[in-house]
């Protein structure tokens, strides 16, 4: 599985949009610096998916994470592949039985597929838009990674050069 971490919050960039002929588009925008985090881990061959929403990137959290996917696959071993973030690196960080970490080389972010997730869920929920409360940003986040399928997953981080021949 990949693994990544994504800031979610009230601060939003605009993006284009589609408008008639003469009009000029109004797009509200605001800097306000609150944030959520959704850690995530794909399967690109079969689609599956985990994601957890924590306060923080930072070891503490990257725990709670790894524990909470060690339950949601206790039946199998996972090779999880991550960045090289230093809280994925931590002395203090509690690695499950059942998971294997490895690290993508340094500046590479398009070597770990679950960027393009992040890409697809701030397109699907966040395009356009700001928040008044930082828990409205969490609900959003929430509803849009329950629409992310398996089938989606499969199609958007699926690469010729993960699929090992048998």
């Amino acid at each position: 599985m990949f693994q990544d971490e994504a800031g979610f919050g009230r601060i939003n960039k605009p993006k284009y949009c589609w408008c008639n002929n003469k009009i000029r588009p109004s797009v509200p925008c605001h800097h306000i610096r609150e944030y959520r985090y959704a850690y995530g881990a794909v399967e690109p061959i079969t689609g599956e998916n985990f994601f957890l929403i924590l306060p923080y990137c930072n070891t503490d959290c990257m725990n709670v994470f790894l524990q909470e996917l060690s339950k949601q696959y206790s039946d199998d071993v996972i090779l999880l592949v991550c960045d090289g973030a230093s809280w994925h690196k931590s002395k203090t960080l509690n690695t499950p039985e059942n998971i294997v970490i490895t690290h993508i080389p340094p500046y590479t972010p398009e070597m770990n597929p679950i960027e393009q997730i992040w890409k697809q869920i701030r397109s699907m929920g966040f395009k356009n838009e700001f928040f008044n409360f930082l828990a409205d940003v969490v609900d959003r986040l929430c509803e849009t990674i329950n629409m992310i399928t398996k089938d989606m997953v499969k199609s958007i981080t699926s690469k010729d050069w993960l699929e090992v021949p048998f």
